[in-house]
């Protein structure tokens, strides 16, 4: 992979275009500003349903395509909704109705509301704006449980893994699933993952993987990182993720701009921009 063969910029938001405070530096909207005057094509790849994410990524200030729900929506530079796919509801409920700890937070991301068994301050603390209102129900009495992902989350990433095997135990076939964060497990359909989204766009666009370059910090990014030309770990991703992926470059954290900055370093630095 050459410099002059990169076309595409490809990041995840959460712990690598987003800080600790969940929002985007004006050094990253910078960059990204000059790579988009440079006619780069920008993709931002997240777990965030598309009504949260889109107010964080219009800050970057560039028509980029946004892929949410770890690719289960993708939506145009215009907001266009091209894709879409969800988890039937029969599929839904034959997870919730397995024996889960109740200490563990159960999320269903529907198209206007999330809904969850109960409130989670952690999970409200994502948002700074509330873009995607939260609904506390009670999953037995819910008819329809079609969604676009469900997921659990735990401090303590043990509790989220012997659920994983329990889940996989009965439905291996029925979904694709990863860990987004370790206190962050998610179910999607099985058709549904990023690198799967990204390629639609990619054809789209007379464009293939090996002319992109990828950033992310988690285990939902990992088909992703090994798809493009050149995957980019983040510096806070888990050891686990850096060890898999260990002949993948690491770069600085999400706090330090590490995608910006190597962004500018490996492609800008002959620019005006300071």
């Amino acid at each position: 992979m050459t410099k002059q063969k990169i076309k595409v910029v490809i990041s995840d938001l959460d712990g690598t275009l987003l800080n600790a405070h969940h929002k985007i530096s004006e050094y990253t909207k910078t960059v990204f500003q000059e790579l988009h005057n440079q006619n780069y094509l920008v993709i931002v790849a997240t777990g965030r349903h598309h009504l949260d994410a889109m107010p964080l990524v219009e800050s970057l200030g560039v028509p980029l395509y946004l892929v949410t729900s770890n690719g289960a929506r993708i939506h145009s530079p215009t907001k266009e909704l091209l894709f879409s796919v969800n988890m039937e509801s029969d599929h839904v409920k034959s997870i919730l109705s397995l024996d889960i700890d109740p200490e563990i937070t159960t999320v269903l991301f529907r198209e206007n509301v999330w809904q969850t068994n109960k409130h989670n301050e952690k999970l409200n603390s994502f948002q700074t704006e509330l873009n995607y209102h939260p609904e506390l129900v009670d999953f037995s009495t819910v008819e329809d449980l079609s969604a676009i992902k469900v997921f659990f989350t735990h401090e303590k990433h043990s509790k989220l893994l012997e659920l994983r095997a329990q889940i996989l135990e009965h439905h291996s076939d029925l979904f694709s699933h990863a860990f987004s964060l370790p206190i962050c497990l998610e179910f999607m359909d099985k058709s549904v993952d990023k690198s799967v989204a990204i390629a639609k766009i990619l054809e789209k666009e007379n464009l293939i993987f090996e002319e992109a370059i990828s950033f992310g910090d988690g285990f939902n990014d990992e088909n992703m990182l090994k798809a493009t030309g050149k995957g980019l770990v983040m510096g806070n991703a888990p050891d686990s993720l850096k060890n898999k992926l260990s002949h993948l470059e690491v770069i600085l954290t999400n706090d330090n701009d590490g995608v910006a900055k190597h962004l500018h370093q490996e492609f800008l630095a002959s620019s005006l921009l300071k």
